[in-house]
């Protein structure tokens, strides 16, 4: 949401920047929302499903291995739970325990050597719906004033949604995080104002008309 917050409030200042009639900037800000959402639902599929490819093959590997080296593979595990606390006797005890059932040891060994949990695999069309829902409801924020008015109104009121969006991330930020949250807002309000200058800037420096 953070991101489409910011990415489509710099794109609709730096149209509005450019002296460009209201209709553009619209279309620049409905284009800008659609094509970021696409684009961060598309990467976050991919890049979840690359990384459960990649956690699925380092599995089978490990498979592999508790197959053709099972000895080697306890002791590799007796040593991890010595590692966390365990007496040596306790430890060895229980990884002989762990690897009696070739699906249990499987998992053991993938929570302790990788931290990950095979049956809990994330999903990758999940994780795109949810970039996809969060990225639009963040870059349609600034859009708003662009649907019922235009000129310097419509940029005014593009920045204070922004600003006042920001700071309710920039909240929500500091409390899921247990950090100041005023701290954590004013972060975000200093660098979405920062970005809307320099944005707003280039479009008025470049004062591209479009008929």
């Amino acid at each position: 949401m953070s991101d489409g917050l910011t990415s489509n409030v710099l794109l609709v200042i730096g149209f509005a920047g450019s002296g460009v009639a209201g209709a553009v900037v619209r279309l620049a800000g409905v284009a800008g929302a659609v094509a970021g959402a696409v684009s961060m639902g598309a990467g976050e599929w991919v890049s979840v499903s690359a990384q459960n490819e990649l956690v699925v093959r380092e599995l089978e590997v490990e498979r592999r291995e508790l197959a053709v080296n099972a000895e080697a593979e306890q002791r590799e595990l007796a040593a991890m739970y010595e590692g966390h606390g365990m007496q040596a006797a306790t430890a060895r005890q229980a990884a002989a325990d762990v690897m009696r059932d070739p699906e249990a040891a499987l998992n053991v060994h993938a929570r302790e050597e990788f931290g990950i949990d095979p049956t809990e695999l994330p999903s990758a069309w999940q994780a795109a719906a949810v970039s996809f829902v969060c990225f639009v409801i963040g870059a349609v924020l600034p859009v708003i004033p662009w649907l019922v008015s235009g000129g310097n109104g419509a940029t005014v009121a593009s920045i204070l949604i922004g600003v006042v969006a920001a700071a309710a991330l920039g909240w929500a930020i500091g409390q899921f995080a247990e950090r100041n949250r005023l701290k954590s807002a004013l972060r975000q309000v200093l660098i979405m104002l920062g970005a809307c200058v320099i944005t707003y800037s280039i479009g008025k420096a470049l004062h591209v008309g479009v008929s």
